[in-house]
């Protein structure tokens, strides 16, 4: 049964909006944590950057043999690469590549930024999965294009738990100051161990033991059913500044509907819907 937006709960319900063209039918969405991508996560993120004045290059890597036709060429792997007009930030989409994975999904967007143009490494790197929902990895890249100094932390890791206990989350009881969850404890955000591979500056990541705690990171990730498989997962090093973080947290936790066409088959039941008209 489809249950309607509005009133209190979702005070900004766009209710005159007109749902985009397209041959699915269209719904305003809530909560968004659960709402998934939309089968536009590309699309989405590609065209904000665009809109922000950040170039893309597309590169494909393969095999061609002697006397094999263009055609015939074999392509291994291939990725976009977005980067911004100072060349301190830039996005890739890596899906196709499938480097590694956050709870047993690949990752699909990898962000990273650097504090000076003529440095060869990223200062820090954030990684989301198919399924983030693209509004909150947006408000990540447009906060992130607005910053003058993009390695540098401007806040406090309690602006990441203020950002999502303002929308009705609730912190975790034995971590007040490291976690929260969505009230119906199916999305988590957490500051914590940072996962492998995760790329990183921080020299105390660099040099940590097996057994130390080293730097800790922000990882978000959706489990609609305990033990079952994830919807998503975000992970970001332990160098990324809380305060765009906070933007990321903001925008996941937010009460207002998001549009689509396409819901993830894990969260269908779970999903208030209205019809979008």
């Amino acid at each position: 049964m489809h249950r309607a937006l509005g009133g209190a709960l979702y005070p900004d319900f766009p209710s005159n909006s007109c749902p985009p063209s397209g041959s699915q039918p269209a719904f305003w969405v809530g909560p968004r944590h659960l709402a998934g991508d939309d089968g536009r996560f590309y699309d989405v993120v590609a065209d904000t950057l665009a809109g922000l004045g950040w170039t893309s290059l597309t590169i494909v890597r393969g095999r061609h043999e002697p006397d094999e036709a263009p055609e015939d060429r074999q392509v291994l792997r291939s990725t976009v690469l977005h980067i911004s007009p100072d060349a301190l930030r830039w996005a890739q989409w890596v899906f196709a590549d499938e480097p590694f994975t956050l709870g047993e999904l690949p990752v699909a967007w990898q962000v990273s930024a650097r504090a000076e143009a003529s440095s060869p490494l990223a200062q820090w790197s954030a990684y989301f999965t198919r399924d983030v929902p693209g509004e909150a990895v947006v408000d990540f890249l447009v906060a992130l294009d607005a910053s003058e100094q993009p390695a540098v932390p401007l806040a406090g890791s309690e602006l990441v738990l203020d950002a999502v206990s303002a929308h009705g989350w609730f912190r975790d009881i034995d971590q007040r100051h490291a976690a929260a969850t969505d009230p119906t404890f199916t999305s988590h955000i957490s500051l914590g161990e940072v996962p492998h591979l995760i790329q990183d500056a921080d020299p105390r990541v660099l040099v940590a033991e097996a057994d130390d705690a080293g730097a800790a990171g922000w990882q978000a990730w959706s489990e609609p059913r305990l033990g079952a498989s994830w919807l998503w997962a975000a992970s970001f090093a332990a160098s990324v500044p809380h305060d765009l973080v906070a933007a990321f947290a903001a925008s996941l936790s937010s009460t207002a509907p998001v549009l689509r066409r396409v819901l993830p088959e894990a969260t269908q039941e779970r999903l208030l819907r209205a019809p979008a008209s």
